[in-house]
């Protein structure tokens, strides 16, 4: 892909937006979370659709979110960068009402130097978007450098996942959950970096967003280490990410493809984990081109209500 969700972050002003919603108990790390949630859909795969339209996803975030609710999305998965971006949503959040369950951050916890500042800007988005309906914080810890494949020490890695451990904590503190989210290099060498995050740290602390389609990617596109990974660490699983490929390339709508999301939501009931659902049909060079942002995802959420019924 050209533009990786990081590079999307760093250039994306976080004008995103979800509705206000009553201040629930969170779930607790580990656990199953309260099976009331709306499908939700992230900023990312949005980006993707007007980029191929040489557009800026919340360029005017009036007329991006009129679209993103004609579809019928009640809710939304926004990325942040600080917690000034939160509080811009306010006005729009009301207006469209969305729901915002989760919420996607950078940070930066391979470095104790760097690891201190980032777990507090982290903290500081998750306390500013609690109160706007926030339950699960999502994080995938920035790499060495971006777009290389560089990959982390093994100091590097205890250091991160200290300081991981460290952020879920300060989070499960604050009534929220942490969602530890993996692209494709953390499954590179035997996906050392991402059964380290899950074996050095404590449940409680640290859950897991499983992005299907990245584990499935980044492990050389096998089914055996997806659900492998479900087998290990479904458990923890508070949120799931739904991509769909055929012959490895993403498609524009969701679909019976690559992977087996039948049996993906299978495992799930049998190990009674309901997780937040979240879209991401996104587009890379390949992709096909057929149809607009709008009734792409309509039809992904006529699938998604289809496929994954029994977890909704």
């Amino acid at each position: 892909m050209s533009t990786t969700r990081r590079h999307f972050l760093t250039s994306l002003t976080a004008l995103t937006g979800a509705a206000l919603l009553p201040d629930s108990q969170p779930a607790q790390a580990g656990t199953v979370p309260p099976n009331t949630q709306p499908l939700s859909c992230n900023a990312y795969t949005w980006n993707t659709f007007y980029g191929r339209e040489k557009k800026q996803w919340m360029a005017d975030p009036d007329a991006s979110l009129t679209e993103y609710v004609k579809t019928g999305l009640t809710a939304y998965e926004p990325s942040f960068n600080n917690a000034d971006d939160v509080k811009k949503l306010a006005p729009y959040l009301a207006k469209y009402k969305l729901a915002m369950p989760s919420v996607y951050v950078n940070s930066s916890l391979h470095e104790a130097a760097d690891a201190q500042k980032s777990i507090e800007s982290v903290v500081q988005i998750a306390t500013a978007a609690k109160p706007l309906g926030a339950r699960f914080v999502v994080t995938n810890p920035n790499p060495i450098k971006w777009g290389s494949d560089d990959d982390k020490t093994d100091a590097q890695l205890t250091e991160q996942a200290r300081n991981l451990d460290r952020l879920g904590a300060e989070l499960r503190q604050r009534g929220l959950v942490l969602a530890y989210h993996t692209h494709a290099p953390e499954h590179r060498q035997a996906a050392r970096e991402f059964h380290h995050m899950l074996l050095a740290s404590d449940p409680k602390n640290v859950s897991l967003c499983l992005d299907s389609h990245w584990v499935y990617r980044g492990s050389g596109n096998s089914q055996v280490a997806l659900f492998d990974v479900v087998k290990l660490y479904g458990k923890r699983i508070v949120e799931l990410h739904i991509r769909q490929s055929k012959n490895g390339v993403w498609q524009e709508i969701l679909s019976d493809g690559d992977i087996d999301y039948r049996r993906l939501v299978a495992d799930l009931k049998g190990q009674n984990v309901r997780p937040l659902l979240v879209l991401e049909q996104c587009l890379e060079k390949g992709s096909p081109n057929s149809m607009g942002p709008v009734e792409a995802h309509r039809q992904d959420i006529a699938y998604a209500r289809d496929v994954f019924a029994e977890l909704l």
